[in-house]
């Protein structure tokens, strides 16, 4: 007797955030990562809008990673009726709580703000979720051990397999009815300043791939080399140097690159302030999980003792009303909101200021507006001259490249029945798509946002 799968694409689908993939089978219905939309107007308006899906027929949520966009639409889920349980690695759960609280936190504060402000067409503004709905959810947290399979149903079971990329990231195999069902989740790089290489699958009959970078290569550059050349450079022009970062996995690789630039006597000291709560706690993360990366205890303790850590949004406008030249780094990597924007509203108009972005800018990011040299942009409702000089470090992400990607994929030694490249724009996914057709010729999909494949298991299979 045939079963029936049904692929919900919910988010991630010629975009890169608010990934969501819903597995919906007779037995039970699975989500796939649970994001937030980031970025344009239209897609984070996405985030607004009723569940396509009835959160409580939801009996299973797995997380391939904590990554906002992968997720920190979770608690919105659950005040909407989702009961279920939620799992991941045990460090991508520890992940998910930091950034879901402060994903809340951000956004009650931000609607607060725009309500005393009266710069919001909404009478009044509201958070997308509070910081009582993020506790109702970790409530339904249970973690996993890589490697180990857990049955879900008589039918379907599940596997998490370590990826690169963060602290705690996976990607995940699933058996059900007989097929393997792999979704990459976020590939990390095979060589990365703390995390060990990704594993590969070696078997997918239906595989669901990431496409962050599929129509490009990390560019050669030494970025160690181009860190300590623009921190020389600040400092002969007394400026300020401000590194917008993403809390996880990125502000660390930045701490131990300047850390063991100073250590080495290729910078001058000068003070390097850490405005990130999320990230501090990120760090406690690191400590607590010491196997899932290669930094010892004796780094972790040197690199804390080196850098300014500020924890109150009092010391952040002292460091701001601090004339010395500096390095901050703070809070969100694509500019969309945190502590950076507030360095940014100060600083940005100012020649002798340098803003570097380290990660991937998403289309409708003020990132993306910087880095594509936008002459001002708009932050808490007012707009800010860009006379800072705009620099771009590619080489720093934590996403597997178009090689990365083909590299990652060459262990599978079966031909997928069919390939869903998702998590990238719309450029990107095509590109990898040519490349993947060319070079395996493999049945390769480019899914559309709020897509449903239905896939027939048993005597006629068949992808409609």
């Amino acid at each position: 007797m045939s079963k029936t799968v049904k692929i919900h694409f919910f988010g991630a689908a010629g975009t890169v955030t608010g990934s969501k993939f819903l597995l919906e089978t007779e037995e039970m219905n699975i989500l796939i990562d649970c994001g937030m939309f980031q970025g344009l107007k239209e897609l984070r308006e996405l985030n607004w809008e009723e569940p396509s899906f009835p959160p409580d027929e939801i009996d299973l949520v797995l997380l391939t990673h904590g990554h906002l966009d992968h997720s920190g639409y979770l608690p919105r889920l659950v005040s909407k009726g989702f009961t279920g349980t939620i799992r991941g690695t045990a460090p991508t759960l520890a992940i998910a709580e930091i950034i879901m609280f402060d994903s809340a936190k951000i956004q009650e504060e931000d609607a607060d703000r725009a309500n005393e402000e009266e710069y919001t067409k909404h009478d009044p503004a509201l958070p997308l979720y509070t910081i009582e709905d993020v506790e109702k959810t970790t409530g339904l947290f249970h973690s996993a051990e890589p490697e180990s399979w857990y049955e879900a149903s008589e039918n379907i079971r599940y596997r998490f397999l370590k990826n690169g990329h963060i602290l705690g990231a996976t990607f995940i195999e699933l058996d059900i009815f007989g097929k393997i069902f792999v979704f990459s989740g976020d590939i990390g790089r095979q060589e990365d300043l703390l995390l060990e290489p990704p594993s590969h699958p070696e078997w997918a009959d239906y595989l669901i791939l990431e496409s962050t970078y599929g129509d490009r290569l990390h560019p050669a550059e030494d970025a160690a080399e181009i860190l300590a050349g623009t921190i020389k450079e600040t400092l002969q022009k007394k400026g300020t140097l401000i590194i917008p970062s993403f809390a996880v996995e990125r502000l660390q690789t930045l701490m131990f690159l300047i850390w063991k630039l100073y250590d080495q006597n290729k910078i001058p000291h000068l003070p390097v302030f850490i405005d990130s709560p999320m990230g501090n706690a990120v760090w406690t993360v690191f400590e607590r999980f010491s196997s899932w990366h290669k930094l010892s205890k004796t780094d972790l303790r040197s690199m804390e003792n080196f850098f300014e850590m500020i924890t109150s949004y009092k010391d952040t406008w002292k460091t701001v009303d601090d004339n010395r030249s500096k390095v901050v780094i703070a809070g969100s990597g694509m500019v969309t909101g945190g502590r950076v924007l507030t360095y940014l509203r100060y600083y940005l108009d100012k020649p002798d200021t340098t803003v570097l972005l380290v990660g991937f800018q998403a289309e409708g990011t003020r990132g993306r507006q910087l880095q594509e040299g936008a002459h001002d942009i708009k932050i808490f409702g007012k707009y800010c001259t860009v006379n800072a000089k705009i620099l771009n470090i590619g080489s720093l992400s934590a996403h597997a490249d178009q090689q990365g990607l083909l590299d990652w994929v060459s262990g599978i030694r079966n031909i997928p029945e069919a390939v869903y490249l998702i998590h990238g724009e719309n450029t990107a996914r095509d590109v990898l798509r040519v490349k993947l057709k060319d070079q395996t010729g493999w049945n390769v999909h480019l899914p559309n946002l709020q897509e449903v494949v239905k896939i027939t298991i048993g005597e006629k299979e068949k992808d409609l």
